[in-house]
């Protein structure tokens, strides 16, 4: 028996191409449980996500997801399909927005598209590839937007 074993990773560079949209299912819902223990690990005390009788009382009137959290699962739902084992390090975001708020309860769905990529300049058989993240929730509405660069690896880090 001839047995043929693969190994799941993200995309090298040299398989990413610009103008390509990435759909990552299936999305996450986020409980009150997610939100409760991600702001109480970030030492963020904001009752906005902590004190749903106070959130009552403010404009959305009810707890919002703690946006970090939004922002971490919307990049999370990216890395099995394009940087699993292939990302070197996250270089930084250049922009994020958070146009409509996510509730407890609401599933994130996420899409990546590669905006730009270029070999690096100090660090042969990789590239900076530039991602932009946009978050919706079960309802089609923009909850996230996030554009980042990474160094990835190149294929055999062949430039």
């Amino acid at each position: 028996m001839n047995e043929r074993v693969v190994t799941q990773r993200g995309l090298f560079y040299d398989e990413l191409d610009e103008g390509v949209r990435y759909v990552h299912r299936p999305g996450r819902t986020l409980t009150e449980a997610d939100d409760v223990l991600f702001s109480t690990l970030t030492m963020n005390p904001q009752g906005l996500h902590l004190d749903a009788a106070w959130a009552a009382t403010q404009p959305f009137g009810k707890p919002l997801v703690n946006s970090m959290l939004t922002l971490a699962t919307l990049v999370g739902l990216a890395v099995a399909h394009l940087s699993r084992d292939t990302t070197v390090a996250n270089l930084g975001f250049a922009e994020v927005a958070f146009p409509h708020p996510l509730f407890h309860g609401d599933t994130l769905y996420g899409e990546t598209t590669i905006q730009a990529k270029r070999p690096s300049r100090s660090r042969p058989g990789e590239g900076v590839v530039t991602f932009e993240h946009v978050g919706s929730n079960q309802d089609g509405d923009v909850v996230a937007r996030a554009v980042r660069t990474a160094l990835v690896r190149m294929r055999e880090g062949r430039p």
